[in-house]
């Protein structure tokens, strides 16, 4: 570079510098500004070697990042002199240790948290993304301030992309849209969330992004004139009451009018609410609601309301802290228009999230102790270390993007529960307890099955027994990570106790048969019966799936060349690439397609994972090549399902012990007092069976009844018959 663009460089340095102090959301103290100037200095001697893709010096990148933090988050100080120096540890000879030195163990803390997620193990068979966003918020035990400046450097790298690789900005665009956005939606960072969204499809959809933005600007002039119109008719209203306002248009985002196009097949003119009208009003915080309510008033005296589109998160607030009325009106000329009324305080919320407000520690305002309930249910989402990376992401970006529910408990408290939440969520958000022991629920006082979808408004009451325990159907049921992770918890408890109870009577069936009981032979049984652990072996043989007939078999067919071939198979990892599909569904379960798990299809395995049964897995549609199964965390699975969610098939290899089967079990009899009782008593009595359907009939002292059950394996089935043919007045016991 010549001095003359290097002196300019460093003007523009200089001016970016001053920039960031005015533009500051919160007022700086000197002392904040003596530590900004000294992480600005100490950020531009570590990068004064570093540029950019684009050419530009590296230091640019730190400083816009804090002006985003500054101005459009609105975080403090400290926050300010962390995200100019947030590269600093990871990139230059700086180390953590300096940081603290030189300003304090608040911002080499969230440093640390910044340089963590940063620095990434580069493992192919982990889904980069998924292992990333976990690191985020385990950095949240630091700062949440950690997860806010990320945020901001993720805007800032989607603004100034075009110099990179069109492969590395789809890459980093689908990972934008399945973590960042959802993240900055969570913590109320509205805007920011939305330019992260439009920024990704501008990069994943060029041509649709562009499209959509030529014909924005192309309708502007019209939206003015819309406005204006609107605010004529309704301005005298506002005006007598004394009201200070001001009404402004807010386009609806690029991303989300595709979606829109996309979810009703409609062209860019027939969405009808490209725009939303704002009501900003000036009001202490007394009066606010009053206010709201005034002019909620005053608009619908003029345009008449859909009464079916009112949304009032002023007495209820999101969890997000956002707080406003919403009401949709049929406005000039026929359209229906979304009207959003809040005060300037409503909106800051809006604009600027919890972090304008927060204070870093425990408050007794609305706005901290919502971020405290947010951060406890991060903690609880954490709980589970052992869940697979992909699926904690899934689980966790449900929770994150979901639209929020409020439903009543019986004493008439609110609690906030994810759209499409079902009574074992709300159990479980009470307490896990209340959630293992869940019997039933009632849903306005009428009782609903487990799968009942709840809706905002629904009164619901969980009942409860001591003898209530989770079973596998309960994954189907519940939608929230929290619910989800206890259950499949306390599902592994059970199994671990059925285990137990398999291996003292694996112990005394193999002295039957002369077999000693010993590691060597447990590794031997695990592979002639194709599993993965001894704790599947001892399982198997705790619910009755493995016999003495087939412990027969097993010790009929130990020669010695059997035993040197096993030897072999120990030491000698299966390849995935040895297995072919037929010699998958010969030898290990079926795959299944579908929600219900109810379709078989046929189906290729993908060569970029090469899946093998018992990895999680999904279909994918192709053009040409039909349904390619994908391990879930393959490393292609996370942009197939951020940009072509469309053609993804949920698919799960079945495992047959896992797996319950239909049975219809008919009894006759002689009636007495209590039979129903004993019958019911002994079926509910066995852990691995389900009653779906009970009908029994009395007739002239003759007792016929018909149960429909839900059992694992043929021989519980027939244990079952067995016992209650021994019942006092049972006859006869038949399977349909």
């Amino acid at each position: 570079m010549t001095d003359a663009a290097i002196e300019k460089e460093n003007k523009e340095i200089a001016r970016q510098y001053k920039e960031l102090l005015r533009i500051s959301y919160r007022s700086l103290s000197d002392d904040d500004k003596k530590q900004i100037r000294k992480a600005f200095d100490t950020s531009v001697e570590a990068h004064k070697d570093q540029r950019r893709k684009s050419g530009e010096a590296y230091i640019f990148h730190p400083i816009a990042v804090a002006k985003i933090v500054a101005s459009e988050i609105g975080l403090d100080a400290t926050s300010i002199v962390a995200a100019l120096l947030h590269d600093v540890v990871e990139d230059t000879i700086y180390t953590l240790e300096d940081i603290e030195k030189m300003f304090g163990k608040t911002v080499a803390t969230i440093v640390d948290g910044l340089t963590k997620i940063s620095s990434l193990k580069k493992d192919k068979d982990v889904s980069l993304q998924a292992e990333n966003f976990r690191k985020m918020l385990l950095t949240l035990n630091d700062d949440i301030r950690v997860i806010i400046i990320k945020i901001a450097d993720r805007l800032h790298n989607m603004q100034t992309m075009d110099a990179m690789r069109r492969d590395k900005q789809e890459k980093i665009s689908s990972e934008t849209l399945y973590i960042y956005a959802p993240l900055a939606h969570r913590i109320g960072l509205y805007n920011i969330k939305t330019e992260l969204e439009d920024l990704a499809l501008k990069y994943t959809e060029p041509e649709v992004y562009h499209d959509i933005h030529t014909k924005i600007k192309e309708s502007k002039e019209e939206q003015d004139a819309y406005i204006k119109e609107f605010s004529r008719i309704i301005e005298d209203s506002l005006n007598q009451e004394e009201l200070h306002y001001d009404i402004k248009g807010r386009p609806k985002s690029i991303y989300s009018i595709n979606r829109k196009m996309q979810a009703q097949n409609v062209s860019f003119d027939e969405v009808y609410d490209k725009f939303a009208i704002r009501i900003i009003y000036k009001s202490d915080q007394a009066n606010e609601k009053f206010l709201a309510w005034k002019i909620y008033s005053i608009v619908t005296d003029h345009f008449r309301p859909n009464p079916t589109r009112l949304r009032d998160w002023i007495s209820s607030p999101k969890s997000t802290g956002y707080e406003a009325l919403h009401i949709t009106v049929m406005g000039p000329k026929g359209r229906w228009v979304e009207v959003q009324i809040r005060s300037h305080r409503m909106n800051e919320i809006a604009e600027k999230g919890y972090a304008a407000h927060y204070k870093y520690k425990q408050g007794d305002t609305q706005e901290d102790r919502g971020i405290e309930e947010w951060l406890n249910r991060l903690q609880e989402a954490l709980e589970n270390p052992d869940v697979n990376a992909v699926d904690f992401v899934e689980q966790f970006k449900l929770n994150l993007y979901s639209k929020e529910i409020f439903i009543f408990t019986p004493q008439g408290d609110l609690k906030s529960l994810p759209k499409g939440s079902t009574p074992l969520d709300f159990a479980f958000s009470i307490h896990t307890e209340i959630g293992l022991k869940t019997r039933g629920a009632r849903v306005n006082n009428k009782l609903v099955p487990l799968s009942h979808k709840l809706k905002s408004g629904d009164q619901v009451e969980i009942i409860t027994s001591e003898n209530a325990q989770p079973n596998v159907n309960w994954l189907d049921y519940a939608t929230t990570a929290r619910a989800r992770a206890k259950i499949k918890s306390s599902l592994k408890d059970e199994k671990r106790e059925i285990a137990e109870e398999g291996k003292a009577i694996l112990t005394r069936k193999l002295r039957a048969q002369k077999i000693p009981f010993n590691e060597k032979v447990i590794n031997e049984l695990v592979v002639h019966f194709n599993l993965k652990t001894s704790l599947d072996l001892f399982y198997r043989v705790g619910i009755g799936k493995i016999d003495n007939q087939k412990l027969k078999e097993f010790s009929s067919s130990r020669s010695n060349a059997l035993v040197s071939y096993i030897k072999r198979k120990i030491t000698k990892p299966v390849i995935a690439e040895d297995l072919n599909k037929d010699e998958i569904t010969s030898k290990y379960d079926q795959l299944v397609f579908g929600r219900d798990e109810d379709e078989t299809l046929a189906y290729k395995l993908a060569n970029c994972c090469n899946p093998i049964p018992g990895d999680q897995v999904f279909g994918f549609v192709t053009v040409n090549d039909g349904i390619k199964v994908h391990k879930k965390n393959c490393p292609n699975a996370l942009q197939l399902q951020s940009n072509y969610a469309y053609r993804i098939i949920p698919a799960k290899w079945i495992d047959s012990s896992q797996q319950d089967f239909k049975a219809i079990v008919n009894l006759t009899g002689i009636d007495n007092l209590g039979l129903v009782s004993e019958v019911t008593k002994e079926i509910s009595s066995n852990l691995n069976v389900n009653m779906q359907k009970v009908s029994f009939e009395s007739v002239d002292g003759v007792f016929s009844g018909q149960i429909t059950l839900k059992v694992k394996n043929n021989a519980i089935l027939t244990k079952i018959i067995n016992r209650l043919k021994k019942i006092n007045g049972i006859d006869k016991v038949s399977r349909e």
